[in-house]
């Protein structure tokens, strides 16, 4: 068997090579019947590449960056929420308009965590993804969101805020959810972890938005009553308006199109996106004959699929992506890092920092230091790979939280100054681990794991999954900081090790396959270790082909 994949490989490698070193159409005719005759696998794909890599600066890539800059506006909205929360929550206008404690009580965790309880209730819809397609639903989530700003914005009681709160997650979640299935599906596979991992960075954008705005406005606006408050929520509609403007006018996924029986539209944009409009590479055919053979058997979604779940569960091979889906979505967000991003001003007053200015400028900061180690994390995500990445930085916030909550313990139980910098310090190294290991994949892992008539509805359990560990976390948190201090982050020190080891034994390895090819991966027995050797092989080719060109 392992000679006759190398046989079929160094056969393609040799024909598409050829068939490339020439203008000559009838030799990239060749190639592309070459392509046709062969199952699709991630040593097809990876001789392809090697061969005959499209340009990453290309005309069409570079579209397809723009489309996607756009697209990652989706993402500063949850951004935007999470520090402006914890940002104003520091301002006394706030907590005295709305009468609530200084150091948090019921109300203030009711007020944070309302985000996570729409979050699951828009989840339940993501699966009109597959009805309407993904573009639309973006729209109208970035519309609701809108709607939902300006009732916060208007508010005059709590109920009111928590209600206008309430709407503004549940159609964010629709756009927050569509958005990286949209990329996952639109990206090519050499540079998804690239393209679609730099989408959640645009959560850290979001949060310097919001810690920004509030300071500026807390510094210049803090005597004119409620302003300092009101206006960071009127900009929370910026940027989901943007999006609404533009949405219509992008291509859908070719995936959706695919199962709509729209072939050749999925074409043209495969041809458009990935290889820069050369409709005679072979990647056009093997991508098409990948996704078209995804679909058949497959009936059209209707509105009926609601409550059909089956799919999730019907087989052995999606248990395990649902396994895999669940798991890395209650990690993203139950690691230690909604403490910090939501209770940041909370935790630095615990260790003696009391200044409101002084809190706003390093959640500031802490958000800065995330976006710049986010956007790295993307990159290195296709570079590293996803297993290496996840394993190095689950490891480093287990050490940060361990250091932080000691650092803690020495200020709270002895007083002592420089071990309260020295939590400071760390806390923002969680953070900055956190954001190159975690940020980049936390929607696009879940999506990438699943198939692609799972994949709208997986979408859904990601969120209803990071809502859930969202809310326990930000709706315990204040409760538990205040009771137990230090030990909350010791607790974490124990669960993100349990993370570890979790991954390192079930986790698949994604990089540089193309979803459709991934289907192989979780027929296997074991999917983590096919994964493992599917990438080594693909590692053999492209440096075999790379020697081979020297050679030449």
């Amino acid at each position: 068997m392992a000679d006759q994949v190398r046989n079929k490989r160094t056969s393609l490698a040799s024909k598409v090579r050829s068939s490339h070193e020439t203008t000559d159409k009838k030799a990239q005719e060749t190639s592309l019947e070459d392509v046709e005759r062969l199952e699709p696998s991630p040593e097809t794909y990876a001789t392809i590449m090697a061969t005959n890599k499209p340009n990453p600066l290309g005309s069409g890539y570079i579209k397809l960056y723009l489309l996607a800059g756009m697209i990652f506006l989706c993402s500063t909205m949850n951004g935007f929420d999470s520090s402006l929360m914890g940002s104003i929550n520091a301002l006394p206008n706030y907590t005295n308009y709305f009468e609530l404690p200084k150091n948090g009580n019921a109300s203030t965790g009711i007020a944070f965590a309302i985000f996570q309880v729409g979050q699951m209730c828009g989840a339940l819809f993501v699966w009109m993804t597959d009805w309407y397609g993904r573009t639309w639903h973006i729209f109208f989530g970035c519309l609701g969101v809108c709607v939902g700003t300006i009732i916060t914005a208007l508010s005059t009681n709590l109920p009111m805020f928590i209600g206008g709160r309430f709407l503004l997650s549940f159609f964010a979640t629709c756009a927050h959810t569509a958005a990286p299935l949209y990329l996952v599906e639109i990206s090519p596979a050499a540079y998804r972890g690239t393209i679609a991992g730099a989408y959640n960075t645009f959560y850290n954008v979001g949060s310097i938005l919001a810690t920004s705005s509030v300071y500026a406005c807390h510094l210049h606006l803090a005597d004119k009553g409620d302003l300092d408050w009101r206006i960071p929520l009127w900009l929370q509609m910026v940027c989901p308006g943007m999006v609404c403007l533009f949405i219509k006018f992008f291509p859908e996924s070719p995936r959706y199109l695919i199962a709509n029986d729209q072939h050749e539209k999925a074409r043209e944009i495969v041809t458009r996106y990935h290889v820069n409009g050369d409709s005679s590479h072979p990647l056009v055919a093997l991508q098409m004959k990948e996704m078209l053979g995804t679909v058949q058997g497959v009936p059209k979604a209707t509105w009926k699929d609601l409550l059909d779940l089956k799919v999730l569960v019907e087989t052995r091979s999606s248990r395990y992506r649902l396994m895999l889906n669940v798991a890395f979505s209650w990690f993203g967000q139950f690691s230690g890092n909604n403490i910090i991003s939501y209770y940041l001003p909370l935790m630095l007053e615990g260790i003696g920092i009391t200044d409101t200015n002084t809190k706003l400028i390093l959640n500031i900061v802490y958000s800065v230091i995330g976006w710049v180690f986010s956007v790295a994390g993307a990159r290195l995500h296709d570079i590293v790979g996803r297993r290496k990445m996840l394993l190095g930085s689950t490891l480093g916030m287990t050490i940060c939280l361990a250091l932080v909550a000691a650092g803690a313990a020495g200020k709270v139980e002895y007083g002592n100054s420089a071990a309260a910098t020295m939590s400071i310090v760390f806390i923002f190294v969680f953070g900055a681990i956190f954001a190159t290991g975690y940020t980049p994949m936390q929607p696009i892992y879940p999506a990438e794991v699943v198939s692609n008539k799972m994949r709208a509805k997986a979408m859904g359990t990601f969120k209803l999954t990071a809502g859930a560990a969202g809310f326990l976390n930000t709706f315990v948190g204040p409760i538990a900081l205040s009771s137990i201090g230090y030990w909350f982050y010791v607790f974490f020190v124990f669960w993100d090790a349990f993370e570890m080891g979790f991954m390192y034994f079930f986790f698949v390895e994604t990089k540089g396959m193309t979803l459709e090819e991934l289907d192989a991966i979780f027929e296997a027995k074991n999917p983590r270790k096919a994964s493992i050797e599917a990438r080594k092989l693909q590692r053999r080719i492209i440096k075999g082909e790379r020697g081979n060109e020297e050679k030449v």
